[in-house]
């Protein structure tokens, strides 16, 4: 092998801009299918500005077939931690499921927000662009654009109840908070078991530094994505957590079928209701 010269110039390669993740790539295909089916319906929630870029937040709602009275509004959002795309991917999917089968969702209006934290999402971190937690930052007044939008949401549609979507990467199985009636607790069980058919229960005493009862934390921390509290009737309210480092397919499936218990689950209990 002939050694280079002394005199050789070498090339230098300007260091590149860390690669970012594609908001398009998931939310493109879910637009085009709003656009072409009467059951959903897309649109932006407002826009902000972070340096250079404009972004807004997308918000998808699907109506069921009627069931009667006034359909349950149902919120669920995913991606407000950029880190944790398990919970997007999820709820594209089970959106694209309702497609296929709309009876899945009789009687309810989903409202659906699959990337809650679009710099974070782009950048693969947990916080916004802006250093943020957004998790920690409702009801605070915050000024952090992604939570003003979201807390008028959460204000406007009164929802019967709220559904987050994350991932834990100190956990090794699935748990969640609960907060709201004890209904809340009453749906977090079957959704744990409906979703051990793809990954196990984390049974700890202890999660996440909170007291645990076969991975159901009641409470949680404060400034979470949440009902405002003026709100009434309470809604219920669950945060839903898969084990970060399991493989991404297994944490979809088990997200899909959380979800798809959730809504059955209340389906039953509201019906019961009625006929008392």
């Amino acid at each position: 092998m002939i050694a280079p010269s002394p005199n050789t110039p070498r090339l230098v390669t300007e260091p590149q801009r860390p690669r970012r993740r594609s908001i398009a790539a998931v939310i493109a295909p879910l637009q085009e299918f709003a656009q072409s089916s009467p059951q959903c319906l897309t649109n932006n929630l407002g826009s902000f500005r972070c340096g250079n870029d404009s972004y807004s937040l997308a918000r998808f709602i699907f109506d069921g077939p009627p069931s009667g009275g006034d359909p349950i509004r149902l919120g669920i959002f995913a991606g407000i931690h950029g880190d944790e795309p398990a919970g997007t991917l999820a709820l594209v999917r089970f959106l694209r499921d309702l497609a296929k089968n709309p009876e899945r969702a009789a009687g309810y209006r989903i409202y659906a927000y699959p990337i809650c934290n679009p710099t974070g999402f782009e950048d693969n971190t947990r916080h916004s662009r802006q250093g943020k937690d957004l998790n920690r930052e409702f009801w605070r007044a915050s000024d952090e654009p992604e939570v003003y939008l979201l807390e008028q949401e959460l204000w406007t549609h009164g929802f019967h109840g709220i559904v987050s979507l994350h991932s834990d990467d100190t956990s090794e199985g699935l748990y969640g908070f609960v907060n709201g009636p004890d209904l809340s607790k009453d749906l977090l069980e079957p959704a744990l078991w409906a979703a051990e058919k793809f990954l196990h229960r984390n049974t700890r005493v202890v999660i996440d530094g909170f007291r645990a009862r076969r991975g159901l934390i009641d409470g949680g921390y404060s400034g979470i994505l949440s009902a405002p509290s003026e709100v009434s009737p309470v809604p219920f309210q669950l945060t839903f957590e898969t084990p970060a480092h399991a493989p991404l397919h297994l944490q979809v499936e088990a997200n899909v079928a959380a979800l798809h218990c959730i809504m059955a689950e209340y389906r039953t209990v509201m019906s019961i209701a009625s006929n008392i």
